[in-house]
């Protein structure tokens, strides 16, 4: 009865595992098709004369709330002055 309970329970953690790693697999195969289409944009925008770093750049920062781009760009700030870059 043991053994019946024990086989059961790793079918089942077996079964939860494949379960979990197919998701994660389509989930990655998704990622890659936005990924490639993100750099699909980025390439558009350089072809029309937008500079794609400067881009990438905002992009970032305005993933940040303000209170952490302010603390960024003081940084910043604060290492180009160091460096006599202002």
């Amino acid at each position: 009865m043991s053994d019946d309970i024990t086989e059961t329970s790793q079918t089942v953690a077996a079964g939860q595992l494949r379960a979990f790693i197919e998701r994660i697999e389509r989930l990655e195969d998704e990622k890659k098709t936005i990924t490639d289409d993100i750099g699909e944009v980025y390439n558009e925008a350089k072809g029309t004369g937008f500079d794609v770093p400067a881009m990438r750049s905002i992009v970032a920062l305005r993933r940040k709330d303000q209170a952490s781009r302010q603390e960024a760009e003081s940084i910043l700030d604060l290492y180009k002055a160091a460096l006599g870059m202002v």
